[in-house]
C-alpha cells in the first residue's frame, strides 16, 4: 500500500517537473502567445488578452500526444 503511494507521488513529481520544464522552454518560442487569432485589446485603463489560437494549438498537440501514447 505504501509502495503504491510512493510510486504515485514519484510519478506526479516527474510530471510536474516535466510541465515546469516545458513552461520554461515555452518562453523561448517567440511566436507562442502571439498567433493570429489571439485576442489582444489595450486601452488607457484596460488591457485584455485571450490566447484563443494558442489555446487551440496546445489542445490539439496534447490531444495528439494522448492519442499516440494510448496506442
Amino acid at each position: 500500500m505504501m509502495t503504491d503511494l510512493g510510486r504515485l507521488l514519484l510519478l506526479l513529481g516527474v510530471i510536474v517537473a516535466a510541465i515546469g520544464g516545458l513552461l520554461m522552454l515555452a518562453g523561448r518560442v517567440p511566436w507562442l502567445g502571439r498567433l493570429p487569432g489571439d485576442i489582444y485589446y489595450k486601452s488607457d485603463h484596460v488591457t485584455f488578452y485571450f490566447p484563443l489560437a494558442t489555446s487551440i494549438l496546445i489542445s490539439a498537440v496534447v490531444s495528439l500526444l494522448f492519442y499516440l501514447f494510448r496506442r
